[in-house]
């Protein structure tokens, strides 16, 4: 097939493009660069790549793609409240024009990157795909809207598929540190400390970035039929933890690390426990194969390669927020997160 992948040199992006080459695919990426030069340890292979913000994407970009894999996101909940007007427009509104431009290109198959993050508060039980979505954030809400509108184009020639990711985990040329086992862990390795900023408490379903990409993969080549318009949450039963249990994890994963609780940690508004039954359904050839410790022995080892130190740690790298609002400050993006005088180039996301 071939595969256009936006934020292609993103943190998924990066685990998911090479992947894909690996079985034959002809991938193209599109990305705006927004993080260029923070990779961890060897970037990505390089592939075909449009340089250009997904808001700005034509028709004829995606003429004689057979699948679109949208990527690309204000991807987070702290990056989503920087400015929740521009987490609409990019996460929901772009997403949606996309989609129609790739329909009227006659790309058949459209995965979007949705997120678990839409049940926000959701209670104690198990939440399946027809649960009530209860967002508490702009980003989750982002991916609701998203969701409607993308389901609105669905017809016999045009296919979206909904992918509700667990919060990721796991090692990635284009590392992440604001997400929750990557930044325990990184706490543990650069301070020996498992820091929790909340009381512990709180429920999230957790998947590793490599079981992210192989359902990805899966959807490609699922039959059109079995997935059709269809929302799928992405992850594993059992996969389901309280971050107190995850430090737990954490702590025993680094050597000579101790848990603690940042003074006046209270609970967070977003609670929620998942059920993944749908998709080890509907994707017989999808298997998550990572659980949590395993994952968090493999974040120590490539923290330790790759040479992970407070500073590092500390900068802005590998954390979004802390770099948009950095190039922010040197005037090299605009409000609308456009690079100033500067003409987009292939590279990372």
């Amino acid at each position: 097939m071939t595969i256009l992948v936006t934020g292609h040199r993103g943190y998924i992006g990066a685990v998911l493009t090479p992947r894909l080459q690996s079985l034959g695919h002809e991938v193209v990426g599109l990305d705006s660069g927004l993080y260029r030069g923070c990779d961890f340890g060897d970037p990505p292979p390089d592939i075909p790549t449009i340089g250009k913000d997904i808001r700005d994407v034509t028709v004829g970009d995606l003429v004689g793609l057979d699948a679109v894999i949208h990527l690309a996101a204000l991807s987070n909940d702290p990056l989503g409240n920087l400015d929740p007007q521009l987490t609409y427009e990019i996460n929901h509104r772009a997403a949606v024009r996309l989609a129609v431009a790739a329909k009227q290109a006659g790309v058949e198959r459209f995965l979007f990157a949705s997120s678990c993050s839409l049940y926000g508060a959701g209670g104690s039980g198990l939440l399946d795909e027809d649960a009530p979505m209860a967002p508490v954030t702009p980003y989750g809400e982002s991916k609701v809207l998203a969701e409607r509108d993308l389901s609105s184009l669905a017809d016999d020639d045009f296919s979206p598929v909904y992918l509700r990711n667990a919060t990721a985990y796991g090692a990635s040329p284009a590392l992440r540190l604001d997400i929750v086992v990557n930044n325990l862990t990184g706490w543990a390795v650069t301070t020996g400390q498992v820091r929790i900023l909340s009381d512990g408490s709180p429920w999230r379903p957790l998947v590793h970035v490599a079981d992210i990409a192989a359902a990805f993969e899966a959807c490609l080549t699922a039959p059109r039929d079995h997935i059709h318009d269809q929302a799928l949450n992405i992850g594993r039963n059992g996969e389901n933890y309280q971050i107190r249990d995850v430090a737990e994890i954490v702590g025993e994963a680094v050597p000579d690390s101790v848990v603690s609780f940042a003074p006046g940690g209270e609970p967070d508004t977003r609670d929620y426990r998942v059920d993944f039954s749908k998709a080890a359904e509907l994707l017989p050839d999808f298997g998550p194969t990572w659980d949590v410790r395993a994952g968090a022995k493999e974040l120590y080892e490539s923290y330790v390669a790759n040479g992970m130190d407070a500073e590092l740690f500390n900068g802005d790298r590998f954390v979004r927020l802390r770099r948009l609002e950095t190039l922010l400050g040197a005037g090299e993006l605009d409000e609308d997160l456009r690079w100033v005088g500067v003409t987009v180039e292939a590279g990372g996301s």
